[in-house]
């Protein structure tokens, strides 16, 4: 290929006077003519084109099912670098909003066949072309198989010819090219390529520049000509943007070839201008755990011991500062052979040497234990251990046998470990589950950061070299593309446990010296960790029924049948207290036992208590498995219109039924007013409630924070859109003003809906009680029990301005609702007929 540094004579951009970039399906599209573009960073005078900073990869897949694992190759590959992606399988679903309040969403797109880029419709290539032109945005995209008899083809209305179906040999990489990153700028593949549907591509128009570079394999014989150059043909191809204003990738293959993982990886980034970028520092830290434990004959012995001195110095030259983590059990010291025997003594004598932690005393996982005060009296037997023989421990780590109490949490290892060692760090694979690796993730209980590990299959169970499951080859493939080696590419963070330190380690560490690398301290480790990834620092509470590895290291004094079957979210001011005393009445229907704090609402998703843990969570639900008749239900209003509360509750209860109570959202925002004002709220005190919701930008703390929970609730699309994203079929809507006026027809339709068993006929236990101006439960001898002094007041009427302001402040998110509740086929609340039939005003 040819490399000209200037356009050619003669050589034109296509015109494209105006680009419609789509703002919204149904709505208008949005014009943005292209001399008024300025990018981001320019200070011209012009419009400024931003992109979010939240900003994802839009991915267009192919619809073949022979091409659907390198998909999923490359969602995995986006996913494993914790990059938001957003997938398109083009040929069912309609190009996405590429467009947000002025902001671009994705900082680049990537086609899995270059052919369903270059065959769009005009209208969707017109799109993505002015998304990218405006909003400086690249593209990716691979050739795929070949699916025609044609070797050579023209790329659309490109001046980029590919010849395809070529099998190639040693490849090379352009060292001039701007694209790398992770990638070695010298690195050479010598021998046959894998694979022999390469595509390759040539052009030489000036746009165009080479990445990487193969012969055929006939080349050898052209060789033998005196004086012959060898040909070159390009297998990556890097669009400069010279010629339409757009930069992209192009590959001539897909990840069959373990260096085309990291070029993918090296032109998102620079694709994406830095956005979707994989850091290269590495933090390294090698667990050795089980140090004197196991029984006679596969322990370490004296020459293990020196060989593994030897391996540390050779691992320090890789990794500046490395230290081998040993993990000891003090009970089983000299237990095992003379010769074993040999070898705990010398690790006491080259101690410090090493790091060391704790583990277990006699190597029992936490959830077996009876009680804390035993586990403690165990850690402190350990603790005694280490200081009897001048073992350095360090400080503030510590690893569970199995990772056993770590997560599924047991509380009394965090309280334990807190006690007896200050732990503040510790380790684990579990969390939120063993596999995939790689969605593995950190979170921080009760003080404590939890950092994920990394096990790569390497060494979990075998000891030598030679005992590596599939041999060398395997090992070798592992380290060339496979599982070690896109860990090592993947995540900044390196950590490694293994029962021993042997030759082993030089492999795990393999790939690494193209990185700037650590070795910190455990706790250093955690705390850069949570740094570079603070969005992980609140857990995401599991149900430990569902992962069958869970239960196994999860106490067996634990049910998961204590969980709630129902859950009532609110909204607050809709009813939901009546709705809790009503499924109340029925004698096997159980709700959580009362907060001291909250009383009949635990909170438990939606606030500070969910930090509590789930162990505090399940304590206010009786019984256990010998109550499988009873059916639970929590009710906590505060959870409807939490951000995080339907991703919580699904994470626990993901087969659990949802009721939502939903009225006139105008009258649920002055009834709020009227409750704070009963409470004695200074704002709604000393401003009326037309002052509150209108109030302005300017106004107090204390009158926006009133206006905020007067107003946000009753936006019902927004929050609900959020609960069935993730219950679509789980939901029951209920009227509130229905609940109130026919609270038996209710009743009828929420025991069908939990499909409980017998079916209680509430029209013996409820009446209308005219003092009150609502239904009251009746009790023994005919009398009536209605809900406190704080349920059912008679406010004075809204002012008509307010009514008139909060109609039209509503209006689009009723409409919206209606449109919500009958895409998932939900019933529509009367109110909201009503409310809808009225003549807009204003």
């Amino acid at each position: 290929m040819q490399q000209i540094s200037s356009p050619t004579e003669g050589e034109k951009s296509p015109s494209h006077d105006s680009v419609v970039i789509k703002a919204h399906t149904s709505a208008k599209e949005t014009t943005f003519s292209q001399n008024r573009y300025t990018h981001q960073t320019s200070q011209d005078q012009g419009e400024v084109y931003l992109i979010a900073e939240e900003s994802a990869a839009l991915v267009i897949v192919h619809g073949d099912e022979k091409q659907k694992d390198f998909g999923n190759q490359i969602l995995v590959a986006l996913d494993a670098n914790r990059f938001k992606v957003k997938a398109v399988k083009f040929e069912t679903q309609e190009l996405p909003f590429l467009v947000k309040g002025g902001e671009g969403l994705y900082s680049i797109i990537i086609f899995q066949n270059l052919l369903t880029y270059i065959n769009l419709r005009e209208v969707d290539r017109s799109l993505i072309d002015g998304y990218c032109q405006r909003y400086k945005v690249g593209i990716v995209a691979f050739t795929g198989p070949s699916l025609d008899n044609e070797y050579s083809m023209k790329v659309g209305n490109f001046p980029l010819v590919m010849d395809k179906k070529m099998t190639l040999k040693d490849l090379s990489l352009n060292s001039e090219s701007p694209v790398f990153h992770i990638t070695k700028t010298k690195r050479t593949l010598s021998g046959i390529l894998p694979g022999e549907d390469w595509t390759v591509f040539r052009s030489n128009h000036s746009t165009y520049q080479s990445i990487a570079l193969a012969k055929t394999r006939t080349q050898d014989m052209l060789n033998l000509v005196p004086d012959s150059k060898p040909i070159l043909h390009t297998t990556v191809i890097h669009d400069l943007g010279h010629y339409d204003g757009i930069q992209r990738v192009l590959f001539g293959s897909d990840f069959t070839l373990w260096l085309h993982y990291i070029l993918f990886l090296d032109s998102v980034r620079f694709l994406s201008g830095g956005r979707l970028s994989v850091d290269l520092k590495r933090y390294i830290l090698v667990d050795v755990d089980d140090i004197f434990v196991g029984s006679a004959g596969i322990r370490m012995k004296r020459i293990d011991v020196e060989a593994m001195l030897v391996e540390q110095d050779i691992l320090a030259k890789l990794v500046p500062g490395f230290r081998f983590n040993l993990g000891f059990s003090g009970k089983f010291f000299q237990r095992g052979t003379d010769e074993e025997n040999l070898g705990d003594e010398r690790l006491l004598k080259h101690a410090d040497k090493f790091w060391w932690f704790p583990h277990m005393w006699n190597h029992m996982q936490p959830h077996k234990y009876n009680s804390s005060s035993k586990m403690i009296q165990d850690m402190k037997k350990n603790k005694q251990f280490a200081q009897d023989n001048w073992i350095p421990v360090h400080k503030g780590y510590a690893v569970a046998p199995h990772h056993s109490g770590v997560y599924p949490v047991q509380e009394e290892l965090y309280s334990s470990w807190k006690s007896v060692w200050q732990i503040e760090a510790t380790s684990t694979e579990e969390y939120p589950h063993l596999r995939p690796s790689r969605n593995r993730r950190g979170f921080i209980h009760k003080g404590i950061m939890v950092i994920p590990r990394q096990t790569c299959g390497l060494f979990t169970h075998t000891n030598f070299f030679r005992e590596y499951p599939g041999g060398r080859s395997r090992l070798d493939k592992s380290i060339n593309g496979g599982e070690l080696f896109r860990t090592v590419i993947n995540t900044p963070f390196y950590l490694m446990m293994q029962k021993k330190a042997k030759k082993s380690n030089r492999f795990m560490c393999s790939g690494l010296d193209k990185y700037p690398t650590c070795n910190s301290t455990p706790v250093e480790t955690a705390k850069k960790y949570f740094e570079i990834f603070p969005k992980e620092k609140d857990p995401l509470w599991r149900n430990p029924c569902e992962d069958s590895r869970h239960l196994e290291i999860w106490s067996s004094k634990k049910s998961c049948s204590k969980l709630p079957q129902l859950v009532v979210v609110g909204p607050q001011k809709t009813g939901t207290t009546a709705l809790y005393s009503f499924l109340s009445l029925h004698p096997y229907i159980r709700s959580n036992l009362p907060s001291e704090k909250t009383f009949e609402e635990l909170q438990f998703f939606s606030g500070p208590n969910y930090n509590n843990g789930l162990d505090w969570y399940m304590k206010y639900f009786p019984g256990g498995k010998n109550n499988s008749d009873q059916y639970r239900f929590e009710k906590s209003a505060t959870y409807f219109d939490s951000p995080y509360a339907a991703t919580r509750v699904h994470a626990l209860l993901p087969t659990a039924k949802i009721i939502a109570i939903l009225t006139n959202p105008a009258n649920r925002s002055y009834s709020w007013y009227q409750h704070m004002k009963v409470h004695e709220d200074k704002a709604a005190l000393n401003h009326s409630f037309y002052e509150v919701i209108t109030a302005g930008s300017d106004s107090g703390r204390s009158v926006k924070s009133l206006q905020k929970r007067c107003l946000e609730p009753g936006k019902y699309a927004t929050h609900l859109y959020r609960w069935l994203k993730y219950f679509p079929k789980q939901i029951l809507i209920i009227d509130g003003n229905q609940l109130r006026d026919d609270p038996v027809s209710v009743m009828s339709k929420v025991q069908r809906f939990i499909g409980i068993q017998p079916r209680l006929d509430y029209k013996h236990f409820l009446r209308y009680d005219s003092r009150k101006g609502f239904f009251c439960i009746i009790k023994r001898k005919g009398k009536s029990e209605c809900l406190g002094k704080s349920k059912g007041r008679i406010y004075p009427p809204m002012e008509p301005r307010a009514v008139e302001y909060l109609n039209l402040y509503y209006r689009q998110h009723n409409l919206q609702l209606h449109s919500l509740l009958e895409n998932y086929g939900l019933t529509v609340p009367d109110w909201l007929v009503k409310d809808l039939a009225r003549p807009p005003q204003g």
